[in-house]
């Protein structure tokens, strides 16, 4: 009998999954012959998940992943299920993308049978376990259970095997202003900075302390301290006060705005720098201004 290899047998599981086109569901007949399965798979058959949680992607770590399934192959498969003649993917964009980058026509893959919900809950629960996904991510993930698959938290503790006051520190971070979150997906502040952010209530405050935290490498510590004095009424604002404008610039600026017959601000800075605005109302006014400038 002719010795039959691995990759004649990956052949026959594909060709076999993809004829039981009416097994969509761990329940169905002859689901067993799907369950567990790991394939080669065009990469042109698969479908990107919808539910992907991660909304950022390094593209240089991916080049470098790519680099190293070059020499290497895909070391670990990714997840899918199967979708009549196609596949969606659960898990694995990384190596998915990466896959391509490298010019790879197939991908090993571990097939599941799992429903829209299924498929999200899996998805989800995954990425979640993740090491390299930011705060704001893993915080939308979980958001994304409650509302998708109606999870109570403690429900979702149990899914995911984290402590419910753990994924309620996650989600009170989407409380935050948009520009925070921003800040903490791109690592200027820690989730500890934004956990004591949450405890300032008026958005305009917080990019306030946002601002002196980045400005001045403050600690979360710190961060901490601060916004204590503030909400115990120690401290009534971080800002500091403007200097004011002196009466010789003030002076100037009138005589810029009568001779222009425009409207002229002057600003200046702590260290003296600054900066002159001209409004203009359309184009020849702008040019009447260049000419100005040029005489």
């Amino acid at each position: 009998m002719a010795k039959t290899t691995k990759k004649q047998r990956l052949g026959r599981g594909l060709s076999a999954i993809l004829s039981n086109e009416e097994i969509k569901s761990a329940d169905d007949k002859g689901a067993e012959s799907v369950v567990g399965n790991i394939i080669e798979i065009p990469l042109g058959d698969i479908i990107a998940n919808p539910h992907q949680p991660r909304t950022q992607f390094d593209q240089e770590a991916i080049d470098e992943l790519a680099a190293s399934i070059k020499q290497l192959g895909v070391i670990q498969p990714i997840t899918v299920r199967k979708n009549k003649d196609k596949f969606d993917l659960i898990s694995g964009e990384r190596r998915l993308r990466a896959s391509k980058i490298a010019g790879l026509e197939t991908i090993p893959a571990y097939v599941r049978l799992a429903n829209d919900q299924e498929m999200l809950e899996m998805a989800l629960v995954e990425n979640i376990q993740r090491q390299d996904l930011d705060p704001i991510e893993i915080a939308l993930s979980f958001q994304a259970m409650i509302d998708q698959l109606n999870l109570t938290q403690e429900k979702m503790s149990q899914r995911v095997g984290k402590k419910r006051s753990t994924i309620t520190n996650y989600l009170r971070l989407l409380k935050l202003d948009p520009i925070i979150q921003t800040g903490i997906r791109d690592g200027f502040i820690s989730m500890g900075h934004g956990r004591a952010l949450i405890n300032i209530e008026d958005a305009k405050v917080q990019a306030d302390f946002y601002e002196k935290i980045i400005k001045d490498n403050l600690s979360v510590r710190q961060t901490e301290e601060l916004v204590k004095k503030f909400r115990e009424g120690k401290i009534l604002s971080i800002k500091p006060a403007k200097k004011p404008i002196s009466a010789e610039i003030r002076k100037t600026e009138k005589q810029l705005a009568k001779q222009l017959g425009k409207k002229v601000k002057i600003s200046v800075n702590d260290k003296g720098a600054g900066k002159i605005s001209i409004a203009f109302a359309s184009e020849e006014e702008l040019e009447e201004i260049k000419a100005f400038l040029n005489k």
